[in-house]
């Protein structure tokens, strides 16, 4: 089961494999700034098709301004959700090369424990313009973490002392992958914080989820003499291998 499980979701990788944004339906107030002038698809040489996409943020942006605060914060918990699951692949591989390294509960803690604090404090500081970082460098380190948690997974039986530093740094890069989604989501000048939380907490029950479905489809087999050499090594392996293949292909 967990075989069938790992092969499915190595499929839908490589089938979403490309950068994964939100995307928001075209509405009648785009049509109406586009009656109105306030789009010049030829002004200073910007695409029709940038300045739609502006449009449509803008729009966005006036809805959540409008929208009550405690609907705002479902909304954008919603998003931190489902920007892991079903959207996230790279960050649920990550996790699960995390699940991996051990048996052992406290290690498993420590590790994603480190992984969500560093997440959360450069997801926090990109918000707030403190820190920025080009995508096409933050992505193909994101697909090499995930190699090489996935690699020391099948070198090493059990986890050394550094492994919550090295995840630490891994979820530094990650927070910065959120924060480029939550930039296309766009967080309302009104409730800032409580939007940025919102999603940081969707984005923590999505690993919750995953890590929750995990330990379930091998807590009968987990103590088991073959299962590193069954399930923990091919898990790995398969892992490191998608890794590999988005690294190249965001480099590419």
């Amino acid at each position: 089961m967990l075989m069938r499980f790992l092969k499915t979701l190595i499929f839908c990788a490589f089938l979403c494999s490309s950068s994964v944004v939100f995307s928001h339906p075209e509405d009648e107030l785009v049509i109406l700034e586009i009656e109105l002038g306030e789009l010049d698809f030829l002004d200073k040489g910007i695409t029709a098709e940038y300045e739609l996409i502006a449009a449509i943020k803008r729009q966005r942006m006036r809805k959540l301004e409008a929208m009550p605060w405690q609907e705002k914060f479902l909304l954008f918990i919603k998003a931190g959700v489902e920007h892991i699951i079903p959207k996230g692949l790279d960050h649920i591989l990550f996790v699960l090369g995390l699940f991996f390294s051990s048996l052992i509960l406290g290690r498993l803690l420590w590790q994603v424990t480190a992984f969500t604090l560093a997440h959360t404090i450069t997801l926090a500081l990109a918000a707030f313009g403190f820190v920025q970082a080009p995508i096409d460098i933050v992505e193909p380190l994101i697909a090499l973490s995930i190699v090489w948690v996935a690699v020391e997974n099948c070198v090493f039986k059990q986890t050394n002392k550094w492994r919550p530093f090295i995840v630490f740094s891994f979820g530094l890069l990650h927070g910065l992958g959120f924060a480029t989604v939550l930039s296309e989501y766009g967080l309302p000048k009104n409730n800032f914080i409580p939007s940025l939380l919102a999603f940081n907490i969707g984005v923590e029950i999505g690993q919750l989820l995953v890590l929750v479905t995990a330990s379930a489809l091998v807590w009968f087999i987990r103590h088991k003499s073959w299962y590193r050499r069954r399930i923990q090594i091919p898990a790995s392996l398969m892992i490191a291998l998608v890794g590999l293949f988005w690294f190249i292909e965001r480099v590419l």
